[in-house]
């Protein structure tokens, strides 16, 4: 009588696992299959997405993750908008604008907009950088799991996208009043809109398929 050794077992789990779909939102179980080019797999039952052909790997993605840091520094180095009235020139920068509104009693939308703004989408890329720096290399980073989680949650509380167009609407109200020119933040923010546009046709969840967990 032949007994399958503990480690062969484990890969055969991995393996049957890594081949079932579950989805998030009515927990039913499909068997996956490869997707073509710019196909969307869905539920049958509640037409949740439950996985989009990806076309970009983990070194395009690193590649990604330290272009948008690039930006995001610029976009928050630099004055968004210049403000002139008189012969007197005013730089607005993001965080001056946050602390202006926390010294005019609005601590709620200067806390919102620090968190939302300049926060998570820092942690979005400090946590997805580490995670791609051990899995360009074929292990999970430690702590991949938590991390994994903490990205699902503050992935839409990146509204950068958001700001941009608030900046272009206070741009056309404030030409009334005075002479308004954007800076180089305002078009770093405004690139950095693009790409984290681009990061959210990326399904993360991935990551759980490309960097397999190794058996100790």
């Amino acid at each position: 009588m032949s007994t399958t050794p503990p480690a062969s077992m484990e890969h055969a789990q991995q393996a049957m696992t890594s081949d079932l779909l579950i989805c998030e939102h009515c927990d039913t179980v499909y068997r996956r299959r490869p997707l073509a080019r710019g196909e969307v797999a869905r539920c049958a039952r509640c037409h949740a997405v439950l996985e989009r052909h990806q076309r970009i790997g983990l070194d395009a993605m690193f590649a990604l993750v330290i272009t948008v840091m690039v930006v995001f520094v610029q976009a928050n180095v630099w004055p968004i908008i210049t403000l002139g009235l008189n012969g007197t020139q005013i730089h607005a920068t993001l965080w001056g604008i946050i602390i202006m509104m926390w010294k005019d009693h609005s601590q709620v939308v200067s806390v919102l907009a620090a968190c939302t703004l300049f926060f998570f989408p820092l942690c979005k890329m400090l946590l997805l950088g580490w995670l791609l720096v051990y899995g360009r290399k074929g292990r999970r980073a430690p702590g991949f799991v938590p991390l994994m989680v903490v990205l699902h949650y503050i992935a839409p509380w990146t509204m950068s996208e958001v700001f941009v167009l608030g900046v272009l609407v206070s741009i056309v109200k404030a030409q009334l009043y005075f002479d308004v020119t954007p800076n180089i933040g305002a078009f770093a923010y405004a690139g950095l809109a693009l790409l984290i546009t681009v990061f959210s046709g990326i399904d993360l969840r991935q990551l759980w398929d490309k960097i397999p967990e190794r058996p100790a």
